[in-house]
């Protein structure tokens, strides 16, 4: 009866010590739970703030490389008198030069030539697109636009050694494509701040009345094609594109204007 008892007596105790180490391996297993949704959680919240930051930063990104158009100008219309044209000497067939005689420091420009003033208004341009004359102080950022750009800005871009190409607006999507990819081809030039730019603008005409399709200028200097194909138009980069013969601010740049006046190109 004695055995019985101690039996007894050890069976409960090796329950209690049983039932006791599954509490306790329960707490274990319930605190290792917890632990592991908490690190879940924890990551999930920061996958998620890495997710928006990352969306608001392209958001902020994109915003900040959207093109901008330069500033109109504002204020009395200046009307630039007749330019002469004077004999092509550049070996380029087609070109048609003006008189760029009327250089600052030559005393007051003669008559029919190209003159260089600052003017705050629009210019009514004698040679359409403007080839040089009256143009506006501030410059705008040189690059590739797919919207008009106030002429006035584009004319003191070429007096610093860019071309400008512009096209008519039903320019076909093709021509327009190869135009672009004419103009990134270029090289970079670096400039005194220490940035580079390739010196050419590429722009649409406000209108369809272009005399040609396409029509790039330098100062001074502009020909007309009916094809971005055609091989005179690098032939024309190639001669007075930042070219200290044709450039009457040679060194100057032609970017690095703030962007709510000097614009921001789609493509540089």
């Amino acid at each position: 009866m004695a055995t019985k008892k101690k039996n007894s007596r050890v069976d409960a105790e090796r329950r209690a010590r049983l039932e006791a180490l599954a509490k306790q391996q329960a707490a274990k297993q319930r605190q290792r739970t917890m632990l592991i949704a908490g690190g879940a959680a924890v990551l999930i919240v920061a996958i998620v703030v890495a997710i928006v930051f990352a969306i608001t930063t392209d958001k902020k990104s994109s915003a900040s490389t959207a093109q901008v158009v330069p500033a109109a100008v504002t204020g009395d219309t200046t009307v630039q008198p007749k330019v002469d044209t004077v004999a092509n000497t550049t070996g380029i067939d087609g070109v048609v030069a003006y008189n760029t005689a009327g250089y600052p420091g030559a005393g007051t420009p003669v008559a029919g030539t190209l003159g260089h003033d600052h003017v705050d208004g629009p210019v009514t341009y004698s040679v359409v697109p403007p080839v040089g004359g009256p143009h506006n102080a501030t410059w705008m950022n040189a690059g590739i636009y797919t919207t008009p750009v106030p002429t006035e800005r584009a004319v003191h871009n070429l007096e610093h050694g860019a071309v400008w190409i512009t096209y008519r607006p039903d320019l076909p999507a093709t021509d327009l494509a190869t135009l672009t990819a004419l103009v990134l081809k270029q090289t970079e030039i670096k400039e005194s701040s220490g940035s580079s730019n390739r010196f050419v603008d590429l722009t649409p005409w406000a209108s369809n009345d272009l005399s040609s399709p396409i029509v790039i200028s330098s100062w001074g200097y502009q020909l007309k094609v009916d094809s971005p194909g055609d091989p005179r138009l690098q032939k024309f980069i190639d001669t007075f594109r930042h070219n200290q013969k044709y450039s009457p601010e040679f060194g100057a740049a032609v970017d690095g204007v703030p962007a709510d006046v000097g614009g921001r190109p789609e493509k540089q």
